[in-house]
C-alpha cells in the first residue's frame, strides 16, 4: 500500500487549511500522502513537509475531461495508487460531481475512500477542526489494519522552507539591497480583487478595503519602524493594482515598495518577515503557518471558521468579520495601525549555517 491520497478541488487558503490533516494521515499509516489540488501552488506549499510524497498537477476541473490531457493524467496518476485509503476533502457538490468520475475512471474501489460530506460539521468549527475529525475516518476496506485510536496532531497548520526556496530569498534580498532589514509585508489583494478587465469595483468586493487607507497604512509603519522595509505583496496579475497603491502612498521614502512574489518566494519571506497585515486570502493563511505575526482584516465571514491559525505559536489579530462587520472597509486605518503595534513582534536573532533563522518574538508597542 501507498501512502494516503487526499483531495481537496480549493483556493490556496484551503489547501493550507489541509496540513495538519495531512501530518495526521502520515502518522496513522506510517507514510507520507499524496496530494491532488487544483492550481500549481500545492508542490510550492509542500515542499519541504515530510507529510507530503508528491503532488498530482490539476489546473482545472472545468469542462469535458476529454478535453483536457491535464485531467486524464491526473485520472491515471489515481489509478496507481488505487490500493491507497483515499480522503476527499471537497464540502461542494458540484466540485464532487467532478472527482467521483475521476476516481471511477481511476478504478478507485469505494471501500478504498472516504468523504468529508459524511462527517457533519459542527456549528462554528474551524475548518481545521473538522478536517482532523475527518482524519479519525477510515474507509472501509482498511478498518481492521487502521489504529484504533488516531493520532493528536497540532490543529494548526505548519510549514517549512526547503533549502533552494531559502537560496532564492537570499539572493532576491541581496539583489534588492534589503539583505539584514525588518520586512513587514501588506497583502491588499484577494482573489476577487482582480477581474480579466482589470480591478473589480470595491462595492462588489468584500475584503476590499480602500487604496488611501492601505497607503496610510504603510506610511504609519514606515514612520513607526524606520528600520524596516515596508513591501506591497501580490501576484503577478496584481502587478498593477501594486503599482497605483504606491502611487497612492506618494512616498519619497524607498522603505515602502512592491514586490511581485512567486509562492515560494513568498512562503520563505514569511519565515522570517517582522510581521504582516493581509486582507483575509491565502497568504494571511500561509503567513500563520510560517510563524509570522500576523494582522487579518476580515469582511463578510465569520472568524471562528476561517481565522488563520499558527503552529508555531505567532501571534494572530483578527479585525471584522461576523457578526459585527460585514465588509473591510467598514474597519478604520487607526483599528488596524493599532492592531499591528499591539502585535507581538518576531524578531530574527541568529542565522545558522544551514539558512535557518532564530527566531524570537517580542510585545509590539501600542503607545
Amino acid at each position: 500500500m501507498t501512502g494516503p491520497v487526499v483531495i481537496r478541488f480549493g483556493r490556496l487558503g484551503d489547501t493550507i487549511l489541509l496540513q495538519p490533516l495531512l501530518h495526521k494521515l502520515h502518522l496513522r499509516y506510517g507514510r507520507p500522502c499524496q496530494l491532488l489540488t487544483l492550481g500549481d501552488w500545492s508542490p510550492a506549499l509542500y515542499s519541504a513537509q515530510p507529510e507530503v510524497a508528491g503532488c498530482i498537477p490539476l489546473r482545472s476541473q472545468s469542462g469535458p475531461m476529454w478535453l483536457h490531457p491535464q485531467r486524464w493524467r491526473a485520472a491515471l496518476a489515481l489509478r496507481r495508487r488505487r490500493a491507497s485509503p483515499f480522503y476527499i476533502c471537497e464540502p461542494e457538490f458540484r466540485t464532487r460531481t467532478k472527482i467521483r468520475p475521476m476516481l471511477a475512471l481511476a478504478g478507485v474501489p469505494a471501500e478504498h475512500c472516504t468523504f468529508i460530506e459524511d462527517i457533519p460539521s459542527i456549528e462554528h468549527e474551524h475548518w481545521v477542526d473538522w478536517l482532523l475529525r475527518f482524519g479519525d475516518t477510515t474507509p472501509a476496506a482498511f478498518r481492521a489494519s487502521s489504529e484504533s485510536t488516531p493520532p493528536r496532531v497540532h490543529a494548526a497548520p505548519q510549514l517549512h522552507v526547503s533549502a533552494a526556496e531559502r537560496a532564492d530569498r537570499e539572493a532576491w534580498l541581496h539583489a534588492q539591497g534589503l539583505s539584514g532589514r525588518p520586512l513587514v509585508l501588506l497583502q491588499p489583494a484577494n482573489k476577487r480583487t482582480m477581474r480579466w478587465n482589470g480591478v473589480r469595483a470595491a462595492e462588489d468586493d468584500d475584503k476590499s478595503w480602500p487604496v488611501e487607507r492601505w497607503a496610510a497604512l504603510a506610511r504609519a509603519i514606515s514612520y513607526r519602524l524606520p528600520q524596516a522595509q515596508v513591501l506591497f505583496c501580490g501576484s503577478a496579475a496584481e502587478a498593477g493594482y501594486l503599482d497605483t497603491l504606491l502611487a497612492v502612498t506618494d512616498a519619497a521614502s524607498p522603505r515602502i515598495d512592491v514586490a511581485v512574489l512567486p509562492l515560494g518566494r513568498l512562503k520563505a519571506l514569511l519565515e522570517i518577515a517582522h510581521s504582516m497585515v493581509s486582507v483575509d486570502t491565502g497568504p494571511a493563511h500561509l503567513a500563520a503557518a510560517m510563524g509570522c505575526p500576523l494582522v487579518v482584516l476580515m469582511g463578510n465571514r465569520s472568524p471562528q471558521l476561517w481565522t488563520p491559525r499558527s503552529g508555531s505559536g505567532s501571534e494572530v489579530i483578527v479585525l471584522g468579520g461576523l457578526p459585527g462587520i460585514r465588509r473591510v472597509d467598514e474597519i478604520e486605518t487607526v483599528q488596524v495601525v493599532n492592531a499591528w503595534r499591539a502585535l507581538r513582534w518576531r524578531i530574527v536573532v541568529a542565522t545558522a549555517k544551514n539558512g535557518a533563522e532564530t527566531i524570537a518574538y517580542s510585545a509590539g508597542c501600542a503607545g
